[in-house]
């Protein structure tokens, strides 16, 4: 209904411009920013007519990130509880009179991206085969019913990266060659001193099972600590609840807490003149080894190689990654071998102080 009233009173002129709907968080956004410089080419359009329709959680990063774009934010929570600001967006999208709308997210809600694809009623809709599960198969159906282009990037499990590159060969009808993760940010100084070296480690998520334990990561700042490192936490507004926690273990004015004290760009700051970042599994991590700062990643199971690890091709040489193999891998996070939805999962728990230690070693020689 809404996106019916949202049409009310038409639109004029010729349909223009290419809309690229990138509706996914930080972690997505970066593995796909790359990949969107070749969209001028591949679909004969001026760069400034491509609009990126995106979250709202990246959208402090647009000006730096993306220069020569036209960036337009949606708050994805108000857009899907919210009808008032669900028609503001309907009728801005539909006015806007997109000749093209592309979608080539593989992992995306069917009530979202989808939606937004098809209330922007451009002339040309060339969007990905998603992820479909029995669940999820009749939600997209009728929305991949209506794309003029549909490409399928294949069956899971393919890195991100490899499916963007793909999607964008199959509309060109040639091969386009993944390209290595990179983000060009000029930005500023960190918002720490530059006296001393320091180490971030990001030890949140928002699956809480994804997080290696905190007691590991305190362990780990006391080896940094003794080697003559600052140690820096960071992560988002829910990790302070552990700010105590790492007060009581940890003293002195090399321990700093900037747990939800930095706004995106100053994250990005502050991981661009690190000396090393250790991460779990979350946007963060991307962020940190696109701009090609020493990068661990401790890796889970649930959707391994998807998103993490990266495959060599597109892989900076400053990013390593830790997992434990199970035979449970591949759960989508369904883990039921875990005492609690606050527990770590048993595949992230496992992985190893020492194997830790070691990796940093190297990122730091």
């Amino acid at each position: 209904m809404v996106e019916m009233l949202s049409r009310i009173g038409g639109r004029s002129g010729e349909p223009k411009g290419l809309a690229v709907i990138r509706m996914d968080g930080i972690g997505d956004m970066v593995l796909f920013r790359r990949s969107l410089d070749h969209y001028a080419e591949v679909f004969g359009v001026e760069q400034g007519d491509i609009t990126v329709i995106g979250c709202h959680a990246w959208a402090e990063l647009a000006d730096g990130l993306f220069a020569g774009y036209t960036v337009h934010a949606i708050d994805e929570h108000r857009f899907h509880k919210k009808p008032g600001y669900r028609f503001q967006v309907a009728r801005w999208l539909y006015r806007q009179n997109f000749r093209v709308v592309v979608l080539d997210s593989f992992f995306r809600k069917p009530l979202m991206a989808d939606s937004l694809m098809l209330i922007a009623k451009a002339r040309e809709i060339v969007t990905s085969v998603p992820w479909l599960s029995d669940k999820t198969k009749n939600q997209f159906a009728y929305s991949l019913s209506r794309a003029t282009t549909l490409v399928d990037t294949g069956e899971y499990p393919v890195h991100e990266t490899i499916r963007h590159y793909r999607f964008l060969s199959a509309v060109a009808g040639r091969e386009i060659a993944p390209e290595p993760i990179r983000l060009s940010w000029d930005g500023g100084p960190p918002p720490i001193g530059q006296d001393k070296p320091y180490v971030v480690l990001n030890f949140g998520s928002n699956e809480y099972g994804r997080r290696w334990p905190l007691e590991k990561y305190l362990e780990t700042a006391r080896w940094l600590l003794d080697r003559g490192y600052r140690v820096v936490f960071a992560g988002a507004k829910n990790d302070r609840v552990h700010s105590a926690e790492i007060a009581a273990a940890l003293n002195g004015e090399n321990v700093i807490d900037l747990i939800s004290k930095t706004s995106v760009p100053g994250l990005m700051d502050l991981l661009k003149h690190a000396a090393a970042v250790l991460t779990n599994d979350t946007g963060p991590a991307h962020l940190a080894i696109a701009l090609e700062v020493p990068t661990l990643v401790l890796v889970g199971g649930g959707h391994f190689g998807s998103f993490v690890p990266y495959p060599d091709e597109v892989c900076p040489r400053t990013a390593r990654f830790l997992n434990v193999e199970m035979d449970c891998y591949h759960c989508f996070w369904g883990c039921h071998l875990r005492d609690n939805e606050r527990a770590s999962f048993p595949c992230v728990a496992a992985i190893e102080q020492e194997s830790v230690q070691a990796v940093l070693s190297d990122l730091l020689a």
